[in-house]
């Protein structure tokens, strides 16, 4: 558990390499829906490797800049919260709705979050640092977005979907960014004293820390 801790968006990366890999082999087999929902699936696997492996540093964003902490390699979010949710996230919540094509509203809820996705690193995070970019937005914009709008243009020419696909979805969502990324991982797993801190590694990349600083010299000039 503990190495699963430690590099289990490493390992996302790898099972992306493999997952594109299939999904060339097997494109003919697939139908259209399933090809844009493995596209997703790949793409959070990028997403997260993009914000913990490289460029890195989601764990100093999160607690030293968009939530700022007195313990910031383990408090609000820490190695296992972040493990815990991020799995549940690519592999329950973007991987599972593969398996049902068909049910259009599972399938769409992770479509849906990718536009929060955008909002959350592509205003809030960059208003905070006060960058252009900051660790996940890539994946976003250049994945991301161009899958989700083609999927939503995909199942409402072709009348894929029901005013009720879009409710469901909707709502699906909402409870699941409250109970798991909101309750779970910084409500359930926060821990100011957790046994899983970051590792020193993990905090200093994307020179988060110097970032900071100078945005505290800015203010204070």
């Amino acid at each position: 558990m503990k190495f699963l801790r430690r590099h289990w968006y490493n390992i996302g990366g790898i099972v992306a390499i493999f997952t594109g890999a299939f999904l060339a082999f097997a494109w003919n087999d697939l139908s259209v829906v399933q090809r844009l929902l493995l596209l997703n699936f790949i793409a959070m696997l990028i997403h997260q490797f993009e914000e913990y492996a490289f460029p890195g540093g989601e764990p100093a964003i999160m607690n030293m800049v968009l939530q700022p902490s007195d313990t910031p390699d383990r408090y609000p979010l820490n190695q296992h919260s972040a493990m815990v949710t991020n799995l549940l996230y690519s592999y329950a919540f973007c991987l599972i709705p593969v398996f049902f094509p068909n049910v259009i509203w599972l399938g769409l809820a992770p479509m849906l979050a990718a536009i929060g996705q955008l909002i959350v690193h592509g205003v809030a995070g960059n208003l905070k640092l006060k960058s252009l970019y900051n660790p996940g937005l890539g994946a976003i914009v250049f994945i991301h977005m161009p899958v989700t709008i083609y999927y939503i243009y995909y199942i409402q020419s072709r009348g894929m979907t029901s005013i009720w696909d879009w409710v469901i979805a909707i709502v699906y969502l909402v409870l699941y960014i409250t109970i798991f990324l909101g309750k779970l991982t910084y409500s359930w797993l926060a821990d100011k004293n957790s046994p899983y801190p970051f590792a020193e590694e993990e905090m200093s990349r994307y020179n988060v820390h110097q970032k900071v600083e100078r945005l505290k010299a800015g203010k204070s000039s």
